[in-house]
């Protein structure tokens, strides 16, 4: 037998034994599993190593264990907000059923203890491991978590008026005149309706609600996949009780309508749920206009996975999270998706073994085991001074929400220098253009080109409907040509082009949105470039010449996958 088989742990180590795995395949796999934070198992079937029942019969073979069919399972028979949403995705497991203080669990690999002990530490139930097949395991999670949201929406449509009237929220931190008594049952058509359209900008997945005053009218939208859409127009005379409501939520002062004011609101719409919005009011010619950002912390735990990262761009982004040291910088418009992308970044960091302190402005999600600091620039609580107090706090990884002028640039370069990793965003176009940009803002080319690991550039691009979507076969090749699909590395034999239609399902063909990615690592050609005072154009043109996609690479692959359409690839990329 090999002698690095003993090294093997689990199951690994009984497929080898059985020859159904090479020591070596099977040590790859065990390492990448644990990199990627996923269970063994779960990878090895994912990537089509091995069938998902061939495993499972070994591994009851190896615990004398039978395994439980998940084809003969119905929902209703699963206990519901028993167990997290996030521990059944992060540890691969479902809850089967409940038996007094014992819990049976499905899972695909009876040797991850560590989820066992994790669940059980969270519900306070012993639990009990059933053995299952790995693929039909992830299908019963999809379904079970699919069916858990659509009751969600389900209660939320169902709320009668006095439900909405009733329904509790609370202010922000910022301290202002409240309610004035007596007006309760005057507001109450204000106070449903501005509880419905919070409710309705959540069910239908909005990311902003803006509160429009005009001359002669007014007007509610909300910004759905990018896009922004006329919801409402309610009387132009209750516009200036619209924002008053709106304060009163937010804890801001309804007295003053002069300057700007911000504010917070959290949301409870259910027990186990609830939902914060990020306020703002502006005085504009006919009153306060008051836009809302819906803060969903779920948004921003989907897993690399669920991004839109091409292959080669996660693992670029996964071996850049994994370095000591060094800055990583993502870069794009409002809107971008950035927060996230930092985000997801932040959650597989996220360990008890490294310590972690952000600097926002706002800080948008809250992390359980990160230290965030909101920024105060009144009084003097800048990006500059909280990265100082970081680095006497003995960080291992330091995020700062924006690097906006040269002193935070500065510190932020001798954190990546000093042994920590640095994550953070810039304005810029692309990749290339941001490298520019620090060196624009005074930073010495040697620091740049030594500190800085990893820069992704990306947009969000609405993704088709797959319920309605239609194939392009009316798009002539020599205008395929001129967009540059001969530069995508995909024969024109392969091409999946759609339009959009639009249906029930969607709006306008479109539903949800999928992220577009520019990942250039900086390589030594790179580093001398930037010493050299190279632009931006040259600084593109080897990031190309390394194998690095630039944003319209990225999404005409998009659309050629038949995520996306040229229209919507033509939006959000222009050369």
């Amino acid at each position: 037998m090999n002698t690095s088989t003993p090294a093997l742990s689990g199951l690994a180590r009984r497929l080898v034994q059985d020859g159904l795995l090479g020591t070596e395949l099977a040590a790859k796999a065990q390492t990448q599993a644990s990199k990627d934070r996923i269970p063994f198992v779960q990878h090895v079937v994912s990537q089509k190593i091995l069938e998902a029942a061939i495993v499972a019969r070994v591994a009851a073979d190896e615990f004398g264990t039978p395994v439980f069919d998940l084809d003969s399972l119905t929902l209703s028979s699963i206990p519901s907000q028993l167990v997290d949403q996030k521990l059944i995705q992060k540890h691969h497991t479902l809850p089967l059923m409940r038996r007094g203080n014992r819990l049976f669990l499905a899972v695909a690999d009876p040797t991850n203890l560590h989820a066992l002990d994790e669940i059980k530490f969270n519900t306070g139930l012993n639990t009990d491991p059933i053995l299952v097949e790995a693929d039909k395991l992830a299908v019963a999670i999809d379904r079970y978590i699919n069916a858990q949201e659509e009751s969600i929406g389900d209660a939320l449509g169902g709320l009668d008026d006095e439900a909405l009237d009733s329904l509790e929220t609370e202010g922000g931190e910022t301290e202002g005149p409240k309610d004035e008594p007596g007006k309760e049952e005057d507001e109450a058509p204000v106070v449903r309706f501005i509880n419905k359209i919070l409710l309705d900008a959540i069910k239908g997945g909005a990311s902003d609600i803006h509160f429009e005053p005009y001359e002669k009218a007014y007007r509610v939208r909300f910004r759905t996949d990018g896009i922004l859409q006329e919801i409402a127009k309610p009387p132009i005379t209750l516009g200036t009780r619209l924002a008053a409501r709106l304060k009163v939520m937010s804890q801001m002062d309804i007295s003053e309508r002069r300057v700007p004011q911000d504010g917070r609101i959290k949301m409870k719409i259910s027990k186990n749920r609830a939902i914060d919005f990020r306020v703002n009011t502006l005085p504009t010619l006919f009153g306060e206009k008051v836009v809302l950002r819906i803060l969903d912390p779920s948004s921003a735990k989907m897993g690399i996975d669920a991004l839109g990262y091409e292959d080669y761009q996660k693992k670029l982004y996964l071996d850049a999270l994994m370095q000591p040291q060094g800055m990583i910088l993502v870069t794009g418009p409002t809107g971008s998706g950035k927060t996230v992308s930092l985000y997801t970044g932040l959650n597989i960091l996220n360990t008890s073994e490294r310590n972690i302190s952000t600097a926002e402005d706002p800080v948008e999600i809250n992390l359980e085991g990160v230290n965030q600091v909101q920024v105060n620039t009144r009084v003097g609580l800048t990006f500059a001074e909280s990265l100082r107090s970081f680095l006497r706090q003995d960080p291992d990884i330091v995020m700062v929400g924006e690097i906006r002028d040269l002193e935070t640039a500065e510190i932020s370069i001798k954190a990546a220098q000093t042994g920590h990793l640095v994550l953070s965003t810039l304005h810029t176009n692309s990749a290339p253009e941001t490298l520019t940009r620090l060196l624009n803002m005074g930073v010495p080319a040697f620091n740049v080109a030594t500190s800085v690991s990893l820069i992704i550039a990306q947009r969000l691009a609405r993704r088709l409907c797959k319920n309605c979507k239609k194939p392009a076969t009316d798009i002539p090749d020599a205008v395929l040509t001129e967009e540059g699909f001969d530069e995508i590395g995909i024969p024109r034999n392969e091409l999946e082009l759609y339009h959009p239609v639009g249906c029930a399902q969607c709006t306008n063909g479109y539903k949800g949105r999928v992220g577009v990615y520019e990942v250039v690592r900086i390589t030594p050609t790179i580093s001398s470039l930037i010493m050299e005072g190279g632009n931006s154009i040259q600084i593109a043109k080897a990031a190309r010449e390394a194998g690095f996609n630039n944003l319209r690479v990225s999404a005409l692959r998009k659309v050629a996958q038949g995520l996306t359409s040229l229209e919507e690839a033509n939006r959000v990329t222009k050369d």
